[in-house]
């Protein structure tokens, strides 16, 4: 499993998306439930039936949980039981599908926007969904920090919700389109008459949520530490829809068996890295498929905090990032099927037109050199006689991660320094990661989006942060740099050419400040099997991310997928 989780800090759309809704004309939406479903690109109408299996590789077993604030689980109930008001598709060209909100419209200085919330649909138990449902959510993350994942109230300015009838406004402090994203399409929304007493409305970060009442496409119907299985929701908003009548969810703790399955066609729809994956899945069947379209980076998270000396010094983490050999820890570690990535952060080919070679190169940074990490790391006090030995946690049954760490362990060993691999469980690397408490973290961040800015404000952004041993929202290297905050902040209200240039200046503070060491690049991690279930999203049709762990988005997919053998 990748992006294991739906957090994000703040981040905002790309003018692909600002341009979809300007001024204060309302947005084009569907105008008719059925309509709707056209908008919505689920193709039909199809039978209902079939079951579709997720071989996700979580090293965890499922603890039953699904609140959609926490993100140590809301990977569970993000898209398949709560629902955005808006989905935007991030491999699509920002593409635009009405979900809960059948349309919006924005104010003439961008300071509020308004949605026009669905009529017709019901929660799971019977009762419907209004306006103040979606207020209601929202307030949640004004009252209780912790669920504001998207640091919406903190950090993007929003100043107030307001639900009249069936229109919802959003107000903030300045221009806001860039927050749209986030805003529309990144959080669940969530039944008032629920949480609003009792355990859920006292704890609302930390309210297990062990059976949810949800608007989404799937009811949450067995759950065990091994398998969550999914059922179809009867009452759900789109006629006919969802065709596939059962999702099966098994806990994987290793890439190996779930592997296994996906290879035999006993699980269709896989999320994770598959050694030499053309002899081992691709070969075994006309019916298995691969895309994996990259879109963030993988490498090592130092932590920044003045606590951690090593690692919050800035030569020690140059002469990490000029002793890395990219090229050979994607060929080795990932078998290829990642490129390698680059210390500027920018993802190419995907976002290529942001990338600086030419500063990537007076960095020294545009080829490894052991020489040159190890003046670096001599300067720091430290040498193959003097080692500086540092830990690097990593989740477990990760089997790429831990080949890639191992061609990184072995190559900053000749400079001088000895890692040590710590393998945790999923909700211990969570913990750790979240407040702070390692040397290297192996991750990638968990959300993309149409332009590198998304992973920049998750990555760099210090309001996403947190002191140490409190929990982050994300930025868990504990980066802090005013002049990134602002060029970040400035974004929101630039026009084009500004925007790429402000990318290309938080680039080259990634170059000088090495906050992140990438390593290869992260792709969505995608395998599906045809034998009798259809629709996926391919390269020609890339309606949403295609990853199970892409959460929001597999609503999308799931909304798509219909069996063969049903329609018979």
């Amino acid at each position: 499993m990748r992006r294991s989780k739906a957090l994000i800090a703040l981040i905002a759309l790309s003018t692909v998306l600002t341009a979809c809704s300007s001024g204060s004309k309302p947005s084009t939406a569907a105008s008719n439930p059925a309509d709707d479903a056209k908008a919505a690109g689920t193709d039909g109408p199809h039978k209902p039936g079939g079951t579709v299996t997720i071989s996700n590789e979580q090293g965890q077993t499922w603890p039953c949980q699904f609140n959609p604030f926490n993100p140590s689980n809301n990977l569970q109930s993000l898209g398949f039981i709560y629902e955005p008001l808006v989905h935007v598709d991030v491999v699509g060209n920002a593409k635009e599908t009405p979900m809960l909100a059948s349309s919006y419209e924005w104010s003439a200085d961008q300071k509020t926007v308004t949605f026009t919330i669905r009529d017709g649909v019901k929660w799971s138990d019977g009762q419907a969904l209004t306006a103040d449902d979606v207020a209601y959510t929202f307030e949640i993350m004004k009252k209780t920090p912790a669920t504001d994942l998207y640091s919406l109230w903190t950090g993007a300015g929003l100043t107030s919700v307001t639900a009249t009838g069936n229109k919802v406004a959003f107000v903030f402090n300045g221009a806001a389109k860039t927050y749209f994203y986030p805003l529309a399409g990144e959080i669940g929304i969530v039944p008032k008459h629920i949480w609003s007493t009792g355990a859920p409305a006292a704890h609302p970060d930390t309210w297990a949520d062990a059976k949810p009442i949800g608007s989404g496409p799937m009811l949450m119907g067995t759950c065990g530490p091994n398998n969550i299985e999914y059922t179809a929701n009867p009452a759900f908003w789109q006629p006919g829809k969802p065709s596939i009548q059962k999702l099966e969810y098994p806990a994987y703790l290793d890439n190996g068996p779930a592997n296994n399955d996906l290879a035999s066609g006993k699980a269709q729809w896989g999320s994770q890295f598959i050694p030499n994956i053309k002899t081992f899945y691709l070969n075994k069947s006309k019916n298995n498929h691969t895309w994996s379209p990259p879109l963030l980076n993988v490498g090592l998270f130092p932590n920044l905090d003045p606590s951690h000396k090593a690692t919050s010094n800035l030569a020690v983490r140059q002469a990490i990032a000029a002793a890395l050999d990219r090229n050979q820890i994607a060929l080795i570690g990932e078998g290829g099927q990642q490129p390698a990535a680059n210390q500027s952060g920018i993802v190419t080919p995907t976002f290529e037109k942001y990338f600086d070679q030419a500063g990537l190169a007076a960095a020294g940074y545009d080829k490894p050199n052991a020489d040159k990490a190890k003046q670096l790391l001599q300067g720091a006090g430290y040498s193959t006689s003097n080692p500086l030995k540092l830990s690097v946690i990593s989740i477990t049954g990760y089997t790429d991660w831990d080949a890639s760490l191992a061609v990184i362990k072995q190559q900053l060993a000749p400079i001088g320094i000895e890692l040590t691999v710590d393998d945790l469980a999923q909700q211990t690397f969570d913990n750790r990661l979240f407040t702070g408490n390692y040397d290297l973290a192996y991750y990638a961040e968990p959300n993309s989006g149409p332009t590198p800015y998304y992973e920049m404000r998750q990555l760099m952004y210090s309001k996403n942060s947190a002191p140490l041993g409190k929990q982050a929202s994300s930025n868990y290297e504990r980066y802090n740099n005013p002049d990134v905050d602002k060029l970040l902040d400035q974004y929101a209200t630039a026009d084009d050419a500004t925007q790429t240039s402000i990318i290309k200046q938080i680039a080259a503070y990634w170059i000088k400040d090495v906050p992140m060491i990438p390593t290869t690049e992260s792709v969505d991690w995608f395998q599906y099997n045809t034998a009798d279930i259809l629709g996926w999203p391919t390269p020609s049709n890339p309606y949403a991310e295609p990853s199970a762990y892409r959460s929001i988005d597999a609503e999308q997919v799931i909304l798509h997928l219909y069996s063969q053998a049903a329609q018979k």
